[in-house]
């Protein structure tokens, strides 16, 4: 335990020191969006492609890893839909909620600390879950705030997400990757170079933005908070690990991976998405507050867990 501990220990100092900055308005919220677009749309894009361009498609695919994940997934969201829906909240305040509860920071926290961790092998599983949180769960969330809002379906939302997707550069750089995987064409040592360059720079970026970002964050409704929390970090990881370990046949190395993943802090997507559809913004801030100090600790124990499935 205290072994990762100490190895996770750095992810978190960068992320309190972005914490730090972003308090003391060293770095405005302003720079904090443009560090987390350079993020998002080159340096974690860029590590993406670079990690695909290596792989098969039939090498990346496990079904295995997406239905245990997405399983655990599923459950987690449909008990804290109930859970919402059961203290009187709407749907679309239940949508937020389920959403907070279930998606974590797979791509900016996850990605470095899975690698960290279990090595450059851990980032096919991880995609995967990436890809199925992406996928599904961001699509689902879309439908049911809009079905709220405008009190029915409409071709017009699948038309958005499927926008959604091709914009996201998370989804094209593992399609290209891919593409160029399968087009079997070498990648040039230049290229190689200017990737490696850029996609390093994807660790310390995400980790000082999502402190940045914390630090506009409020910690109101805590009791709301801090349930959300708890699905996020114990029962979320517990149920992937039901699946995987109990239901689907997921490789030890697979599994452990997984598990970790679930047991992130909640997504700073969610709250994007909150605040554009003005749902809850508050309580998802103070769920991603709640969740990241206390993931600090949790994410070592979940980790010191599985890491038998290892060894």
């Amino acid at each position: 335990m205290l072994a990762i501990f100490l190895k996770t220990l750095p992810f978190f100092a960068i992320i309190g020191l972005g914490y730090w900055a972003g308090r003391t308005r060293f770095f405005t919220q302003e720079a904090t969006a443009y560090l987390t677009k350079f993020v998002f749309f080159f340096a974690l894009s860029a590590m993406l492609f670079r990690f695909s361009a290596n792989l098969s498609l039939g090498e990346v695919i496990d079904w295995q890893v997406i239905f245990a994940y997405l399983a655990g997934t599923l459950l987690v969201y449909a008990l804290a839909t109930a859970s919402a829906l059961w203290r009187g909240q709407g749907m679309a305040h239940a949508a937020v909620e389920a959403q907070s509860a279930s998606i974590g920071n797979v791509g900016f926290l996850g990605i470095p600390m899975m690698i960290l961790l279990f090595g450059e092998g851990a980032l096919k599983p991880n995609m995967l879950v990436l890809c199925v949180d992406l996928i599904v769960f961001s699509s689902l969330i879309v439908i049911l705030l809009n079905a709220a809002r405008d009190g029915r379906m409409s071709l017009r939302i699948f038309g958005t997400i499927g926008m959604g997707l091709l914009k996201n550069p998370m989804i094209v750089a593992i399609c290209s990757g891919l593409t160029w995987s399968a087009l079997k064409l070498p990648i040039p040592d230049p290229m190689q170079s200017f990737l490696t360059l850029l996609g390093g720079a994807a660790t310390p970026g995400a980790l000082f933005a999502i402190g940045a970002s914390l630090a506009s964050k409020s910690a109101e409704r805590l009791s709301v908070a801090s349930w959300i929390s708890f699905c996020k970090l114990v029962v979320h990881p517990a149920a992937v690990a039901v699946f995987a370990l109990y239901v689907f046949d997921v490789s030890g190395f697979d599994a452990a991976v997984i598990i970790v993943a679930s047991a992130l802090p909640v997504a700073g997507n969610v709250f994007m998405l909150a605040q554009h559809y003005g749902v809850a913004p508050q309580r998802v801030s103070a769920a991603i507050l709640v969740s990241t100090a206390v993931s600090i600790v949790t994410v070592s124990l979940v980790a010191s867990w599985v890491s038998v499935l290892i060894n």
